[in-house]
């Protein structure tokens, strides 16, 4: 394994999602103090998803050809023009249009960094190798929305946009200049064509680890974009105490995932996925029914437990997945696809159902999503080669 490029993948995966973090969480507030709508929050939050999902396709099977560098530096830098329209964004539509245009940067970076982590994967370390990449994914976004939460309360919301660029700034810089060349990638690229993505999402254990993303996904989509408000709303917390929840979210399965990792080495992949489905619907339950911050923080506990084993699992089955199909990049970028489209819908819809019953309803609906495809996922992948 090169570590060395492991190590600057996972730098670049922190500076990203700290970058995210340190907003997104506190965008439903914002977008609420401009006059947005239950759908318009959720459109916000979704419309990320829908310019990512129509490129992920397009950057991942490119990138199996021409290098995987020149997506992730593009991306960033792209990711920096993003916070100046942030920083002056005074309108509901200005959030639209800025998310749009940040998912079709997103589609460019992590799929791709995840397909060259995949490729320096040893035989057997998968689920190792995509840890400590996981790792640094979550740690960025759950140390995000606790310094967003910090820096807004103290100097305001556009001091968070700033914030979030500088350290976009900084993850550029790194890929920029430490990232091998791609003259150091070509014994990882294909001499042929990637595989066709028609024919590999007709694959049944791809098919089945790109719905169980979908699913799980459906449900973290709606507990970002939705837990802020009711802990505001029903709790009155701060906006730092609220950066705290949403951080332990994604910080309770960066502790956990070393762990988790090392499972989906040693174990079945294909039971934990389906034991981390399993508990993402009983904590989705408890988030239906919390009356008060411990049990918030409870529910949180298990959905990062859950977030954990389904993570661990299934990109180890993906890495697995694309070596064999020669397409690493295509067969990660589905997979980010799964994960585009279901915080997509999963906010919309909750936004939708805030609007017209109780966003409790929603939490409830999402879990049930996720009971079901946990058992679907279980059935198209019972044909997977590997532990």
């Amino acid at each position: 394994m090169n570590f060395k490029i492991l190590a600057i993948l996972s730098v670049a995966n922190i500076v990203v999602t700290t970058g995210q973090g340190l907003v997104v969480p506190l965008l439903p507030g914002y977008a609420h103090e401009l006059g947005a709508s239950g759908f318009m929050i959720g459109l916000i939050f979704g419309v990320f998803s829908i310019s990512r999902s129509a490129l992920l396709p397009y950057f991942g099977r490119l990138s199996d050809t021409k290098g995987r560098k020149v997506f992730i530096t593009t991306g960033l830098f792209f990711y920096i023009i993003t916070s100046i329209g942030y920083f002056y964004s005074q309108s509901v539509n200005a959030l639209i249009l800025i998310r749009f245009l940040q998912g079709i940067s997103a589609a460019m970076i992590i799929p791709v960094s995840q397909a060259y982590a995949g490729e320096i994967s040893p035989v057997g370390e998968e689920g190792r190798t995509l840890g400590i990449l996981t790792i640094a994914f979550y740690s960025g976004l759950g140390l995000g929305p606790i310094l967003g939460g910090v820096i807004k309360d103290h100097f305001g919301i556009q001091m968070s946009f700033v914030s979030m660029g500088l350290v976009w700034l900084v993850g550029f810089f790194l890929c920029l200049f430490f990232l091998p060349s791609r003259k150091s990638e070509k014994k990882f690229l294909n001499s042929e064509k990637p595989e066709n993505l028609t024919r590999l999402i007709r694959q049944p254990v791809i098919l089945g680890l790109f719905l169980n993303r979908f699913a799980q996904i459906l449900c973290v989509g709606i507990l970002w974009t939705f837990i802020p408000l009711l802990a505001d709303q029903e709790f009155g917390l701060s906006s730092s105490m609220i950066g705290i929840v949403i951080s332990m979210l994604v910080l309770i399965t960066a502790l956990l995932t070393p762990l988790t990792s090392l499972l989906a080495d040693r174990m079945s992949k294909r039971g934990l996925m389906f034991v981390g489905g399993i508990l993402v619907f009983i904590s989705m339950m408890m988030f239906a029914r919390i009356d008060s911050v411990l049990l918030i923080v409870a529910a949180t506990i298990l959905s990062g437990l859950a977030g954990a084993l389904v993570t661990s699992s299934t990109t180890a089955m993906a890495i697995i997945q694309g070596r064999h199909f020669h397409s690493m990049g295509s067969v990660m970028s589905l997979q980010m696809q799964g994960h585009s489209l279901g915080m997509f819908i999963g906010p919309l819809l909750a936004g939708i159902t805030m609007d017209f019953f109780d966003i409790r309803v929603a939490f409830v609906g999402a879990g049930l999503v996720m009971l079901a495809f946990s058992f679907i996922s279980l059935l198209l992948t019972k044909d997977f080669e590997g532990n």
